[in-house]
């Protein structure tokens, strides 16, 4: 675990309300130096705990309307690795997740319409030599998404 100090929750919660904020007007705003706020991100990049700064993509603007979230039974869970690497070969599938329950993976996948839904689905994922069972559940809508609130 990576030891934060208020100025590195601060400049934090800076970037997650505009990504693209100068640093030097967080500076500014929070009353520190602007290599202080270069330093404090640096350090939290190399540390693993900001992964990057990077736009959030809204994929419904892109013509992505559909969403599902599909969990994936593996006919042996030993091959997930090989199986993770093929279903990032499919770009509809944004996100997956080891879990436990019935399932040993779970997708974020998105799709323009049904039938390219169906597509990915049927012809891409279910093609993955490994995986026993699909189930998906068909997303309507994101009632909200946001980061860890670490408090002050």
């Amino acid at each position: 675990m990576v030891n934060f100090d208020k100025y590195d929750l601060l400049i934090l919660k800076q970037l997650e309300s505009d990504g693209r904020k100068a640093f030097s007007l967080i500076a500014t705003e929070l009353g520190i130096s602007n290599t202080m706020v270069h330093q404090r991100v640096n350090k939290l990049l190399e540390q693993g705990a900001l992964r990057g700064i990077k736009p959030e993509l809204d994929e419904k603007k892109f013509g992505y309307d559909w969403g599902a979230f599909t969990g994936i039974t593996l006919e042996k869970d030993q091959d997930s690795a090989r199986i993770i690497e093929e279903l990032k070969k499919i770009p509809e599938v944004i996100e997956c997740y080891y879990i436990t329950g019935t399932y040993t993976l779970y997708l974020r996948i998105v799709a323009r319409n049904h039938a390219h839904m169906r597509r990915v689905l049927y012809e891409k994922i279910d093609n993955i030599q490994g995986i026993a069972k699909t189930d998906s559940i068909i997303e309507l809508g994101c009632a909200f998404r946001r980061n860890v609130d670490f408090g002050e």
